[in-house]
């Protein structure tokens, strides 16, 4: 039985997510400006990097230096990431996992709190690459990362997926902003996802766009068709559900047609 033109012909090894407005429903940088008064002038920055710009040093050194995020502020954002985690996110990652993926998180945002979501949705430490803050001993900001290539938006996530490539030849990315399709001619599929925040311009450069917010829309155009067979009853129900989104519009498919989407009974 042939796939479909959306679905994998061979199965991927990684699979690279973004956090802040993908993993879940949260800007931590925004969050924490809110909690500090400051939320005005960081959510406009904020907003033309996704947008637009992407993430450069100035614009990331000029938002830290505003918000001045203290420690426990960082940890607290962890667990705010992880309540307000987008639908079906933990269980996504957890199909993945047993079907022998390494799942990997890779972020602009501040590690700290990255590392802490990333522990509770139970990617392993070393696949979680965020940009690391400075405290002094009273948990005060004392600076950042300044050397980390994800605070530069055209070089920081293809370094980090050429580097995974190494060791996954074939690798899926999903993310939300400008930062991330910077990695579309590097990985086997990118998908744009705009579940959380629609950003025109990235939609418009996406052969796969996710206007859902659950993720389960996400599993059909990860996995190959001979994989929907390994999954369990309740990962079929997702698998279906995520179908079933894509049949109502829930992905953009650029260059497909729509009545090459569903040519037979589904599964």
């Amino acid at each position: 039985m042939n796939h479909y033109p959306w679905q994998l012909s061979q199965p991927i090894q990684a699979i690279v997510f973004d956090c802040d407005g993908t993993l879940c429903q949260l800007e931590g940088i925004d969050f924490i400006a809110k909690q500090n008064g400051k939320e005005h002038l960081v959510e406009a920055m904020t907003a033309s990097a996704m947008n637009t710009t992407g993430v450069n040093a100035e614009l990331y050194a000029k938002r830290l230096e505003l918000v001045t995020p203290h420690r426990d502020q960082l940890h607290a954002l962890g667990h705010h990431y992880y309540e307000n985690r987008v639908p079906h996110s933990q269980e996504i990652i957890q199909i993945f996992k047993r079907l022998n993926k390494s799942v990997f998180i890779v972020s602009a945002g501040l590690y700290p709190a990255v590392k802490i979501f990333g522990q509770k949705l139970e990617v392993p430490e070393e696949n979680i690459f965020a940009v690391d803050v400075h405290f002094d001993e009273y948990g005060n900001y004392d600076g950042f990362e300044k050397h980390s290539p994800l605070i530069h938006a055209h070089k920081g996530k293809r370094e980090i997926v050429t580097q995974l490539k190494s060791e996954h030849p074939n690798v899926i990315h999903i993310g939300d902003g400008a930062n991330d399709i910077v990695t579309y001619d590097l990985v086997t599929r990118f998908v744009g996802y705009g579940g959380v925040a629609y950003r025109k311009k990235v939609a418009e450069r996406c052969e796969y766009y996710v206007n859902t917010l659950s993720l389960a829309t996400f599993l059909p155009l990860a996995l190959t068709r001979d994989e929907y067979f390994l999954l369990t009853t309740h990962e079929k129900s997702l698998y279906e559900e995520g179908l079933a989104a894509m049949h109502q519009g829930g992905v953009t498919l650029q260059n497909i047609t729509p009545d090459t989407i569903f040519t037979e009974p589904l599964l």
